[in-house]
């Protein structure tokens, strides 16, 4: 049995693409499925949730219905209230907010707005620094969402947090990074993230099996193969273990709450 002095009271991480509000969805339209995007996050309560793809009345909507949380948000197109955002969530019982950023992935980060390298879109990534109130930890956490078009601005994107995360963190304490990379384990992209030694995929680190399908682009509808995989939580292995790892595939009447399946892991402190 595990000793009380051993015992480091461990936590989850949610990513989660939730897909954003628009109209040509049709019976999957946010309006149909806030609650049930809803539902799930309250179900598996994770400690801290990344969101992507949120615009703010789906901001003003998770808000509402995770009270138990708080939250921190800006708009990719002007770091405000225009445009998606990368939220992020945290329980207020575990977590206390003691930091926050946002930078844009391009060659002038901190621009608001601006686009980088071949991006079709601007993108952004947005990080808080927290501190668990049960093991008086420090703890950042960084979102984002890589650009669907950009190969080059993937790449650079990904060059560019790790480079952010250094100057922000300094890889002295707690560090992890979550989000939609539009990018498979082969990409030059991945490769860049998981060949720093200071980050790994939780999903190859897990402790125990993973659970769930490879991939975590899903479509709406469950009849359809689970595609690629470009939804990730890496970690700094030096300061964090990874207990469980798992691709979600909850569903209702045959599909799924978003096009994009939940990336849930279980984490605890090696120091």
């Amino acid at each position: 049995m595990m000793s009380f002095e051993q015992h480091t009271w461990p936590f989850r991480v949610m990513t989660y693409n939730i897909r954003l509000d628009t109209i040509i969805d049709g019976r999957n339209q946010w309006y149909f499925r806030k609650d049930r995007v809803i539902n799930l996050i309250q179900h598996y309560l994770p400690d801290i949730l990344g969101v992507q793809e949120c615009l703010p009345k789906q901001m003003t909507d998770l808000t509402s219905g995770l009270s138990n949380y708080g939250s921190y948000a800006v708009g990719r197109n002007d770091g405000k209230d225009n445009g998606e955002c990368c939220a992020i969530f945290y329980r207020h019982d575990r977590f206390e907010l003691n930091d926050k950023g946002t930078f844009w992935l391009s060659e002038t980060p901190d621009k608001p707005g601006t686009k980088g390298w071949d991006a079709a879109l601007p993108r952004i990534c947005s990080w808080v620094k927290l501190r668990d109130r049960l093991m008086n930890k420090e703890m950042f956490y960084f979102n984002t969402h890589f650009d669907h078009k950009g190969l080059v601005a993937r790449r650079e994107s990904a060059k560019l947090i790790l480079t952010r995360i250094e100057q922000i963190v300094g890889y002295a304490t707690h560090a992890i990074l979550t989000g939609d990379f539009n990018s498979g384990p082969e990409s030059d992209a991945y490769r860049t993230i998981t060949n720093n030694i200071n980050f790994a995929d939780a999903k190859l680190s897990t402790a125990s099996v993973h659970s769930g399908p490879d991939g975590t682009w899903s479509t709406f509808d469950v009849k359809y193969d689970i595609g690629d995989r470009i939804d990730y939580i890496f970690i700094t292995p030096a300061r964090l273990e990874v207990l469980r790892h798992a691709h979600l595939t909850d569903s209702n009447n045959k599909f799924y709450p978003s096009d994009h399946l939940p990336v849930l892991a279980e984490l605890t402190y090696r120091n």
